[in-house]
């Protein structure tokens, strides 16, 4: 069992906020199932932080009870409850935090950065790896420095973008926010006209906009891994399948798609999968549990996204149950704070330097 106060953080300054909240809630349920002490700590689209332990309930949400509930701050290794003048009412100390937030300032390494600050160990999303990934465009830059093949891509600023996109990545072309996630602002283009709308339309979401070849013989397999006690946990293959020529909103949410574990493909192709999602995770010493999502094409594998805080964690690639995926959420926590332990007891040197400095340095001279 988890000792301490565990804080499970979700919503966030994000269009994918709604999703958030079906994974923090999910994980708060599941970790207080095994006798942890959760605090659940809700962050809405607007940036306010609110606590409680009504927030483990998704009803909440749906009725608008929320931002009924307390909100607080984080600083000096807890929570700092307020009052309704926005006073600290009361601290709660945390040992640690589970990051359930999905896009925007939650997963894209800003949460994860306070958090640090705060002197809270967090899992997922840390600083590194949630703004690295987060933004597809730059992400490329990421797997192509790693040798990992990803498709030829094309970053857009403006409609005016569409012809220079069109010849970069050829007709038809998939066009996606970069820093968007869940498949909204995502639609395909078929002529050039159509490029220009589908760039324009993304734009209402992000200022960077990713096009890439759309590949009609294409099958969209997912990977996640995590690393706890020392090792590497990768989980089978799965394919998501849609209902239509690419993965919708309401495919991921909705029941228009399906999964399939583990994924009717090769072995050869399972293997290559398998291979890289534990190239990247540890070559970049990532943490938390991280979901990496390939196109494969004929015999060609293709890594088109990675997301370090998954929808629902993805729990089902790891457990056929709520109950036996419990224990991966409690080792990636543990993990996050042997891993702040270890960074705590390196050296932190003060230099004296100010000491030969004049008192002088920094202040502006009177004319």
């Amino acid at each position: 069992m988890l000792k301490g106060n565990i804080a499970v953080v979700f919503g966030g300054r994000s269009n994918e906020s709604e999703i958030s909240v079906i994974t923090g809630t999910m994980c708060a349920n599941v970790l207080k199932s095994g006798g942890a002490s959760v605090v659940p700590v809700y962050i809405s689209q607007c940036g306010d932080m609110f606590c409680g332990d009504e927030l483990c309930d998704i009803a909440v949400f749906k009725r608008g009870g929320e931002l009924k509930c307390p909100r607080c701050t984080v600083s000096g290794g807890g929570l700092h409850i307020l009052g309704r003048r926005g006073r600290p009412r009361r601290f709660l100390p945390l040992r640690a935090a589970l990051n359930c937030c999905h896009g925007g300032f939650g997963e894209g390494g800003e949460l994860g950065g306070m958090f640090a600050m705060a002197g809270i160990p967090m899992a997922g999303g840390d600083v590194f790896s949630g703004s690295a990934f987060l933004d597809k465009c730059r992400a490329k830059v990421v797997m192509r420095g790693l040798g990992v093949k990803t498709l030829p891509y094309f970053v857009a600023v403006s409609a005016g973008d569409a012809d220079a996109a069109a010849e970069a990545t050829g007709l038809p072309a998939m066009i996606k926010p970069s820093r968007l996630g869940s498949s909204i602002g995502i639609s395909r283009a078929d002529t050039r006209e159509e490029y220009a709308s589908a760039i324009e339309a993304a734009l209402c979401y992000d200022s960077l906009v990713l096009c890439e070849p759309y590949l009609s013989e294409r099958r969209e397999i997912n990977c996640a891994a995590y690393f706890a006690g020392g090792g590497l946990h990768l989980s089978e293959c799965e394919e998501a399948v849609s209902s239509g020529g690419m993965l919708s909103f309401d495919d991921k949410y909705s029941g228009g798609g399906r999964s399939v574990i583990p994924a009717d493909i090769p072995q050869e192709a399972a293997e290559e999968v398998r291979a890289v999602t534990a190239k990247v995770y540890s070559s970049l010493g990532m943490r938390g549990v991280v979901r990496f999502d390939y196109l494969l094409s004929g015999s060609e594998l293709f890594l088109s996204e990675v997301n370090t805080v998954p929808g629902s964690m993805a729990w089902y690639l790891f457990a056929d149950s709520f109950a036996r995926f419990r224990p991966v959420l409690e080792a990636v926590i543990e993990q996050a704070v042997a891993d702040d332990a270890e960074l705590r007891g390196k050296l932190v040197l003060k230099t004296g330097i100010l000491n030969a400095v004049p008192d002088s340095v920094g202040k502006l001279k009177r004319k």
